[in-house]
């Protein structure tokens, strides 16, 4: 019945509009016709041959991915009403899982990539090649802000897959998703780039990620996870990290991490066993039409304005400002400030770079090295972290308004200088020079002893650390 009325409405609307459009054609002329382009030859235009099989391309490529499959014992706690009668009788309890992912095999002597949620934790790693070969695997180092891994067996002479140049895929390209999803065995998907740069999914926002996926809607589904994403071929482009469903599987949203990013992470894994950022110092925001404006620059600018610098980074000593704007680092262009960081991150630090901004309306180029970037940027000493006091917590802690300095939030408990120092402790002076910020703060501290003037529990006093 509800269709009905639908269809009636639409009839009714159609023949109103109808009308009213034959009495304007009546009362005056019609407006030019658009000039539309046109390309009416076939899609093929007649030379292309037929494609009727991808098998010379998926077979080598199916002989590099591998399962990867992962076990972890996991505690139980003991119901604590349990433990309130009965006390430490009762242990916890343990129970074993198991996980399963898919890797690529990128060396003939086995290293393997693969994703850092699929053997993180893991207590044993077990490889299985196409071939029904088994192998245990060791984690050489695993990356959270990317989702990377690298892992290793002990074998020679490996199949191995041959990487691509990501940066060069586009959208429209053909793609195979290579895997071992649900654990029915290796399977091969096909689809097309759907997409490039896929940023700010939340996808990694836990681990303060870097986003800049390869979206594909080649089936991928859990199990997935790891494994290959291939061109038409046969080249590794990505490693399959993540979906986007209502249901848990595939409709066709799917995220691939670039094998540019996936490779520097590797690179740095297998070196290092960690993974070191460059680090520019600067906070951003893209440009608006109307900031564009405000700046006296063309409306159709694209890059990044600088909001905030860092006292002591790469970027004020490079000569940076506030309201620059950034338009490229070393000739890539920076259109978002994910784009920005990320760009930033995947360079090594100390390397010597140059920036292409506008300043009042005029282009220049500075050069800048870049600094390390820190995972803890508040920490001044091993495991003390710090802020610069401010009225919100003065108020909080009753703290003096006298005093200025850093605050000590927090204290590793493995710190080796939980002993001398303490949460909540002010230090308002590093021999006997007031630190501005953390930056500041540790370059006025030196190895051996150190003199700090603090303030703690209502009263200020001197304090000798010795900084190891």
């Amino acid at each position: 019945m509800k269709n009905k009325i639908l269809t009636g409405a639409f009839i009714f609307v159609s023949v109103a509009t109808a009308f009213v459009l034959g009495m304007s054609a009546s009362d005056k002329s019609a407006p030019a016709k658009p000039v539309l382009k046109k390309d009416v030859s076939p899609v093929g235009e007649g030379k292309t041959a037929v494609v009727t099989s991808y098998a010379d391309i998926v077979e080598p490529v199916e002989k590099a991915v591998v399962s990867v499959y992962s076990s972890k014992t996991v505690r139980v706690p003991v119901n604590p009403l349990l433990k309130q009668f009965f006390g430490n009788q009762i242990p916890d309890q343990e129970r074993k899982e198991e996980g399963l992912g898919s890797g690529v095999i990128v060396s003939a002597d086995g290293y393997i990539l693969t994703n850092n949620h699929v053997v993180e934790g893991a207590d044993e790693l077990t490889v299985s090649l196409q071939d029904d070969r088994k192998f245990k695997a060791k984690v050489i180092g695993t990356d959270a802000k990317t989702d990377i891994a690298v892992i290793k067996i002990e074998a020679k002479d490996l199949p191995l897959i041959t990487l691509a140049d990501s940066d060069k895929l586009r959208v429209g390209d053909i793609v195979f998703a290579v895997g071992n999803p649900l654990g029915v065995g290796e399977t091969v998907t096909m689809g097309i780039v759907s997409a490039k740069g896929r940023k700010g999914l939340g996808l990694l926002e836990n681990n303060g990620g870097y986003e800049d996926f390869i979206q594909t809607d080649a089936a991928i589904n859990m199990g997935n996870s790891g494994g290959a994403l291939v061109d038409a071929k046969g080249r590794l482009v990505g490693i399959n990290s993540a979906i986007i469903s209502p249901s848990r599987g595939n409709v066709g949203i799917g995220f691939a991490i670039p094998v540019n990013l996936a490779a520097s992470v590797m690179q740095s894994l297998i070196a290092t066993g960690t993974v070191t950022r460059g680090y520019l110092g600067v906070s951003t925001q893209p440009i608006t039409a109307d900031i564009a404006d405000q700046l006296n620059l063309p409306k159709d600018s694209r890059g990044v304005i600088v909001t905030d610098i860092t006292p002591g980074s790469p970027a004020e000593k490079a000569g940076l400002k506030n309201s620059d704007v950034i338009l490229a680092i070393n000739g890539k262009p920076v259109v978002t400030t994910e784009e920005l960081r990320l760009q930033v991150a995947e360079l090594s630090p100390k390397t010597k770079i140059t920036l292409n901004i506008v300043r009042e309306g005029k282009a220049s180029v500075l050069s800048v090295v870049l600094d390390e970037l820190s995972d803890k940027p508040n920490e001044i000493l091993t495991g003390v972290n710090t802020v610069k006091l401010n009225d919100e917590y003065r108020t909080k802690l009753g703290i003096d308004p006298r005093v200025n300095g850093l605050l000590i939030t927090d204290i590793e408990q493995n710190s080796p200088y939980a002993d001398r120092l303490a949460p909540n402790m002010v230090i308002m002076e590093i021999n006997r020079t007031a630190p501005q910020d953390v930056v500041s703060a540790k370059n006025l501290l030196v190895h051996g002893r150190n003199l700090l003037f603090v303030y703690f529990r209502g009263a200020p006093g001197f304090l000798v650390l010795d900084v190891k």
